[in-house]
C-alpha cells in the first residue's frame, strides 16, 4: 500500500486507513485493489452510486465550456435547474447553495426576514429535538442533538425544541415571536425516525392557522431516496420552504433551498454566495433530477426499499432483534444493544460499508439503483456478523 501523509488533515472523525481510489456503481475500491460494496453512498450524497456516466458526463462537458462567471451573472445550467425543479415541485423560487447546512442556513435567514416584513419582528422557529439540520453555528442551534449542546458556545439562540409526532408540543411553544416550524420528515442523525403522514398533516394546519411557515428540510429524504421525488408528496400537504443536498448533486457539492412565492422575500444583498449557482454543480444537478425525476425510477425505488425493508425485517426475527423504521431507501434496524459501532467495523473487514447513527442502530442508504444482488450480497455478510455476535454471547 502507499504511504500516506494522514497527518496533513485535520484530525476530526475516526477514519480507517483505508484510503478509496475508484468507485463505480455500489462499490469502491481502496489502492490495495480492495472492492468494498457501499450502503453509505456518502450517507445518501452519490443517489445513483459511484461515479454514474449521465453526472461524470455532464461535469466534464460544463467544465469544457464554462466553470464559473461569478454568482453576479446569470448561467444555463443554473437557470435550467431552478425551472426544472420548480416544475417538478410545489415551490416557486430557487436559491442554489453548496451544502446542506448553507441551505438550512438560507432557510433560517428567509425565515426571520419573512417575520420581520410580515409577523412584526418574530424570528423564533420550533424544531425538534432529535433533528439534524448542519454545522454552521445557527443549523446547531437549530438541531436537537444532544453532542451539540456544549459545543462552540453561545449558540445563535431563537429556537425552541418540540418532540416529533406529538402536535400539543409544538402548540405550546407558539408564541408572538414565532415565525416557522422547522423539521426533516425523517430524522436521519439521531437513527432514522420518521415523522407519521398523519403529523406533518396536523403541522401544516397548525402553522396555517397560526400564520406561520413551514420548512421541511429534505436534505437527506429528497431527490428519490423515500420513493417520491420529494418526501412531502406522500402526505398530500406541502411546506412553505423546502431545503434539499446530499443526493441532489450525485456526489458533487450542491444544495438548493426552494421557497413559495408567499414565503421568498429576500430582497437584494440579503443573501448570496461566491460559487452559489455554479455552471459545473448545476449540470450535474440537471443531470440526476432527469434519472430521479422518471415515474419508473422512483417505481423501482419504492419496491427495491420494500424488498430491503422485508430482508432487514427476516434478519431481525432470525437474530431477535428490533424493528426497521424509515421509508424507501433510508432505513435504519433497531438492534437493541450497542453493538453497532462493533458491526459497522467487522462489516468493514468483509469489504460492505454500513453507518451506525447510533450505537444500537444501523442505517441504510444504498444508491437508488441499488440491485437486488446487491442487497442480498450485504444481507448475507449482516447475516453472517449477528450470527457470530449470538454464538459469541451464548459462549460468555
Amino acid at each position: 500500500m502507499t504511504t500516506h501523509p494522514y497527518d496533513a488533515l485535520m484530525d476530526i472523525t475516526a477514519r480507517p486507513k483505508a484510503v478509496f481510489v475508484r468507485g463505480a456503481g455500489s462499490y469502491l475500491w481502496d489502492d490495495s485493489r480492495k472492492r468494498y460494496l457501499d450502503f453509505v453512498q456518502g450517507w445518501a450524497v452519490n443517489c445513483l452510486g459511484h461515479s454514474p456516466p449521465g453526472v461524470a458526463d455532464a461535469l466534464a462537458s460544463q467544465a469544457k465550456r464554462l466553470l464559473t462567471p461569478s454568482p453576479a451573472f446569470y448561467n444555463e445550467p443554473s437557470l435550467k435547474l431552478a425551472d426544472a425543479l420548480v416544475e417538478n415541485s410545489a415551490f416557486d423560487q430557487v436559491f442554489f447553495a453548496n451544502s446542506g447546512a448553507e441551505a438550512n442556513e438560507g432557510a433560517i435567514k428567509l425565515a426571520r426576514k419573512y417575520g420581520s416584513l410580515h409577523r412584526g419582528g418574530a424570528f423564533e422557529i420550533i424544531s425538534f429535538g432529535g433533528g439534524f439540520h448542519g454545522r454552521t453555528l445557527a443549523t446547531m442551534s437549530a438541531s436537537g442533538k444532544k453532542a451539540f449542546e456544549p459545543l462552540f458556545e453561545p449558540k445563535v439562540s431563537g429556537f425552541k425544541k418540540a418532540k416529533l409526532n406529538d402536535i400539543a408540543s409544538v402548540e405550546k411553544l407558539i408564541c408572538a415571536n414565532t415565525v416557522a416550524v422547522m423539521l426533516e420528515p425523517i430524522q436521519g442523525e439521531s437513527g432514522v425516525w420518521p415523522a407519521s403522514d398523519q403529523f406533518l398533516q396536523e403541522l401544516r394546519a397548525l402553522t396555517e392557522a397560526h400564520g406561520l411557515l413551514l420548512i421541511f428540510d429534505e436534505i437527506q429524504t429528497g431527490m428519490g431516496r423515500t420513493g417520491k421525488l420529494f418526501h412531502y408528496e406522500h402526505t398530500g400537504i406541502a411546506p412553505d420552504i423546502m431545503t434539499l443536498g446530499k443526493g441532489i448533486g450525485g456526489g458533487v457539492p450542491l444544495a438548493a433551498l426552494l421557497a413559495t412565492e408567499r414565503a421568498s422575500c429576500f430582497e437584494h444583498g440579503d443573501q448570496g454566495g461566491t460559487f452559489n449557482g455554479n455552471p459545473i454543480m448545476c449540470a450535474a444537478g440537471l443531470a440526476v433530477l432527469e434519472e430521479v425525476s422518471k415515474p419508473d425510477f422512483l417505481k423501482t425505488v419504492t419496491e427495491t426499499g420494500l424488498l430491503l425493508e422485508s430482508e432487514l425485517q427476516k434478519i431481525s426475527a432470525r437474530h431477535g432483534l428490533g424493528g426497521v423504521r424509515g421509508r424507501g431507501l433510508l432505513l435504519a434496524l433497531d438492534l437493541k444493544l450497542p453493538i453497532a459501532p462493533g458491526i459497522v467495523a467487522q462489516a468493514f473487514e468483509q469489504g460492505v460499508l454500513l453507518n451506525a447513527p447510533q450505537v444500537d442502530s444501523l442505517r441504510f442508504m444504498p444508491a437508488l439503483n441499488v440491485t437486488r444482488g446487491e442487497i442480498a450480497e450485504m444481507i448475507d455478510c449482516l447475516d453472517g456478523i449477528l450470527t457470530k455476535a449470538g454464538a459469541a454471547r451464548r459462549v460468555a
